[in-house]
């Protein structure tokens, strides 16, 4: 006895016994021919009949197995076919599944003709020219030799069974008019194939996804070959090869949940499922690459953003609107019977995409997962494209989520791409730029990009204060005067706005950052940040970080905004209070400059190693009591490596004919850590 009968010799047909086999549902799988049987998997669990059944045969084969279930996932076309199980199935009382391939939305290509049988093809075909390229199968090949020289036009594309190679024979087609492949075939393997046969027309059933109706259309497309398409003999009511899983899911799970966990975990330690990660482009289809959009139709399971899903999404194809990672795979461990997943991500895999986020969950989650990345065209290299400008030396950045970083940015580059994050962000971020003497540069502004909708504006920054835009937008701004600032240390001490603020002067400014080790993407506190030239000289050699300066004096807060202003650094954030309180909030620091504690130096300290045991720490310290309570806490906190260091400066003075050289007071550089710090 077997509970489900499956009629397959289809692309869903080999997939529900593959489905049936691992979770170990007794099933008897039916082909018609031995290639048909050659196809399929070799499978331990499931029995495989081969050979044609009429509907008497039928009818017998329920008697003896009395499935459950029989499930027609028969070719669309196999009318006949699909006839007599449905009766066999009314006679013997078994319950009757149709499984539906989904169709293609194929009235696209201008060039095509459509029928409504085979022999109707060949009745348009006997009034034309040129060759012809058959791709409906060996069944309906007799209709074409009502052609005209038929022999000589047809090239016949054929499964490589020899019953089939023998029918073409028997038709008069023969030697290279007879092509035998198994499919899929690519749209670069169609197009060469069609241009190789000098094909004049291509004719074709309207197959859908399983059927590669898509590549073929493409292919003919590229080449100016019109389709001749034969229409599905009526619109087929039933499940998806989806529902289908599901209901056999649920009909079955106490079977399924009744075995053993050894043989449970076994199965699944076994099955490998894919899910691929693709970069779909802006949105429109027409954007999205060959492979991109092939993964995505023959994909059981779609996820992402709905604005993602619903533009790839075919006709009954299941979805799932999410983006955090940790959702997305929790679904997809959720709904086993989804065994192929397409994750739809905007723009390119690699270019600010969630694909990153994604893989890091797999790879710590260890999920039985086969993964790929399908890339796709980014914003930056279309848009780019429309504006007729090269972005090989374009600095991109993303804004979305945070502001700082754009002002740097253009202060350093020529060309500067940004993705916006949120509706009419774009006008506050030209309003930002402005502030920062930027307001003449010119700017180029995207929305919608691919989409019909389309809009693109050039003007300059200030123009562009209150425009309002779409959430969909991006940017490029061109800065003819941009400077590459040197990385150096010691801004000269008259280049700040100062006041009666403490500063840290030029010379000791410099060893102390030097001690501090920065990274270019670092993430620094400035604490005790005076006027800001510490600050500013850390911001300008981490361009793509963020420093928080710290200050508790409102008179140094505004000389910190004056000198930020000055100097373009919006990725300087200034923090209004007094340590250790104010950095309670602030993110895991990389790296911390302490230029005044307040007598505050071991909770600040303990407060900075908590948050990030690595952290690079330097310490300016001008008294020896100051000296003696960081080395008090480096031998309390057994930190080893520490390095102390005695700054002390002269400067020259002119005293009439004379230079006269004046001592500055001495100061302490001690810093440690940063040995074992991750980028």
């Amino acid at each position: 006895m077997c509970r489900v009968i499956v009629f397959a010799g289809t692309t869903e047909g080999r997939k529900l016994s593959a489905f049936l086999e691992e979770r170990q549902i007794p099933a008897m799988i039916c082909v018609a021919t031995e290639y048909g049987e050659s196809v399929l998997e070799e499978y331990a669990q499931l029995e495989v009949h081969r050979g044609r059944l009429d509907q008497e045969d039928m009818r017998k084969l329920f008697e003896e197995k009395r499935p459950e279930v029989v499930i027609d996932a028969t070719h669309p076309y196999a009318v006949e076919v699909t006839k007599n199980i449905r009766t066999a199935c009314e006679k013997g009382g078994r319950t009757y599944i149709r499984v539906v391939r989904k169709s293609e939305e194929y009235k696209k290509y201008g060039k095509n003709i459509y029928v409504d049988s085979a022999a109707e093809a060949a009745r348009y075909l006997s009034g034309t020219a040129g060759n012809i390229f058959l791709t409906t199968g060996s069944k309906e090949l007799g209709a074409f030799t009502e052609i005209p020289d038929y022999e000589e036009r047809i090239y016949a594309r054929v499964l490589p069974a020899p019953e089939i190679i023998s029918v073409c024979a028997k038709l008069g087609i023969r030697g290279k008019h007879v092509i035998c492949m198994q499919g899929p075939f690519s749209e670069a393997l169609n197009e060469a194939m069609f241009a190789q046969c000098h094909a004049a027309y291509v004719v074709t059933k309207e197959s859908g996804t399983a059927g590669g109706f898509r590549e073929k259309e493409q292919a003919a497309e590229q080449l100016g070959i019109p389709l001749v398409i034969i229409g599905r003999p009526k619109k087929e009511e039933g499940l998806s090869l989806e529902q289908c899983k599901e209901m056999l899911e649920k009909q079955f799970q106490e079977e399924t949940d009744g075995r053993t966990k050894e043989m449970r975990d076994q199965s699944e330690k076994g099955r490998r499922r894919r899910v691929s990660l693709v970069g779909i482009g802006m949105g429109s289809a027409e954007t999205m690459t060959g492979e991109a959009s092939r993964t995505c139709r023959e994909a059981d399971l779609l996820i992402g953003a709905k604005r993602m899903t619903e533009a790839v999404r075919q006709e009954g194809q299941q979805i799932f609107c999410a983006y955090r990672a940790e959702e997305i795979l929790e679904y997809i461990k959720e709904h086993p019977q989804y065994e192929n997943v397409a994750v739809v991500l905007s723009g390119d895999v690699g270019f600010f995409s969630g694909a990153k986020d994604f893989l890091g969950h797999v790879k710590e989650q260890e999920e039985n997962l086969e993964v790929r990345v399908i890339p796709g065209i980014s914003s930056l290299v279309y848009f780019c494209a429309k504006l007729h400008v090269p972005w090989e030396k374009v600095k991109a950045i993303s804004v979305h989520g945070r502001e700082e970083g754009l002002v740097s940015g253009v202060r350093e580059h020529p060309m500067v791409f940004a993705l916006a994050g949120g509706k009419n962000q774009i006008a506050e971020l030209c309003k930002r730029l402005t502030a920062y003497g930027f307001g003449d540069c010119e700017i180029a502004v995207g929305e919608r990009l691919s989409y019909p909708e389309e809009r693109i504006f050039q003007g300059n920054v200030r123009e562009f204060c209150e425009l309002e835009t779409d959430s969909l937008a991006v940017f490029l701004i061109w800065n003819r005067r941009a400077e590459r600032h040197e990385v150096v240390c010691g801004i000269p001490d008259e280049q700040f706005c100062r006041g009666k603020v403490p500063m840290t002067k030029e010379e000791v400014r410099s060893i102390s950052i030097s001690k501090l080790r920065l990274w270019k993407d670092a993430v620094i506190y400035d604490v005790g940040a005076g006027t800001g030239s510490v600050a500013v000289e850390m911001a300008l050699q981490a361009p793509d970080g963020v420093v928080y300066a710290v200050g508790k004096n409102e008179e140094a807060v505004a000389l910190l905004g004056k000198n930020r202003v000055a100097f373009a650094v919006d990725h300087l954030k200034i923090v209004h209070g007094k340590a250790p309180e104010a950095l309670e909030n602030l993110p895991a620091p990389t790296h911390v400059f302490i230029g005044g504690s307040s007598g505050n130096l071991k909770e600040i300290l303990d407060i900075v190693r908590k948050k990030n045991k690595a952290v690079r720490v330097v310490i300016n310290a001008i008294t020896l009591e100051t000296v003696t309570e960081a080395l008090t806490y480096l031998k309390e906190q057994e930190i080893s490596g520490a390095e102390v260091v005695s700054v002390q400066t002269a400067r020259a003075r002119e005293v009439g004919r004379y230079h006269m050289m004046t001592g500055q007071n001495p100061v302490y550089v001690i810093s440690f850590g940063g040995e074992r710090q991750e980028r």
